[in-house]
């Protein structure tokens, strides 16, 4: 299950960055089940896997971060058997899951609360926590239209708005990314899920900056929606994916190069707010 997760996530079959750190927190758990001779063997056993997981999309902050926090409660915990060790790493991963999916719905019901009946919102890629808010506030009772961006070159957006599509009250409309900036002055704001923030700099799928850049043109706020594990100061350094060519176009190329990165990066003075589990950070 290890292995299959970890090409899953390399293969951006999941793709919120929330449901990411669960699925590979909860892959740790076939080591539960595997005989070791020592401790030691053990945790090198947890070491190495963990690591091959994060190595997987090392862009992922919630990823790499639980990742890391099961590892060191195991060997903080300095079990004294293996069996010991197998119990603390299942606690681990329940605490660490508990805590992602806690942090997720926390700001999503934040989130709710700034859509208002009425209003016409636009949203880039696939974030399972703005969806989330989009749904907690339709349940609410308020009816309002969304537009979707395809998020090329995987077409993400695609799955957002066939989500979208089966929500009563809500009404979305796909577009290409280009034309964000034609529908932005329709728009009352611009929600986007987060992979993370690194001090000044915000991290999301590709295609966010120039979105971001034209909202801020338009007058249009931005608000991104995340959980606060997301925000990172130290010990994370982003480090960009970027993906085969062939998601771009099927044909091998004939002189002349592809280049297909996953994120770009915004400068969080583009954006109004943040909105996390912990509170909102206003620009």
């Amino acid at each position: 299950m290890i292995d299959e997760t970890a090409e899953e996530i390399r293969e951006m079959r999941t793709h919120s960055s929330s449901v990411v750190a669960v699925k590979a927190a909860r892959a740790l758990l076939d080591l539960v089940d595997n005989e070791y001779p020592t401790v030691e063997e053990y945790e090198r056993a947890l070491e190495r896997n963990s690591n091959a997981l994060r190595r997987a999309n090392p862009s992922h902050a919630s990823l790499v971060t639980t990742q890391r926090d099961i590892v060191a409660r195991v060997r903080d915990a300095e079990p004294a058997s293996v069996a010991e060790a197998k119990e603390v790493t299942a606690a681990a991963i329940d605490t660490v899951v508990e805590s992602v999916e806690a942090a997720k719905h926390a700001a999503a019901e934040a989130s709710a609360e700034w859509i208002e009946d009425g209003q016409t919102l636009l949203t880039h890629d696939y974030s399972s926590t703005v969806l989330e808010a989009f749904e907690l506030a339709a349940q609410d009772g308020k009816h309002f239209e969304v537009f979707v961006t395809e998020a090329r070159p995987r077409h993400l957006g695609r799955k957002t708005a066939r989500t979208l599509a089966a929500i009563d009250r809500i009404e979305p409309t796909l577009i290409v990314d280009g034309a964000s900036g034609y529908y932005l002055s329709e728009c009352d704001r611009v929600f986007l899920g987060m992979d993370c923030i690194v001090e000044d700099t915000y991290y999301n799928r590709v295609g966010t900056y120039p979105l971001t850049a034209a909202a801020h043109d338009t007058g249009t706020p931005v608000t991104v929606s995340g959980s606060s594990a997301k925000l990172v100061d130290e010990g994370f350094r982003f480090e960009n994916d970027f993906r085969d060519p062939s998601e771009v176009i099927r044909e091998p190329p004939e002189g002349f190069d592809v280049k297909n990165p996953a994120y770009d990066a915004t400068p969080t003075a583009l954006l109004d707010s943040v909105v996390t589990d912990d509170g909102v950070i206003e620009f």
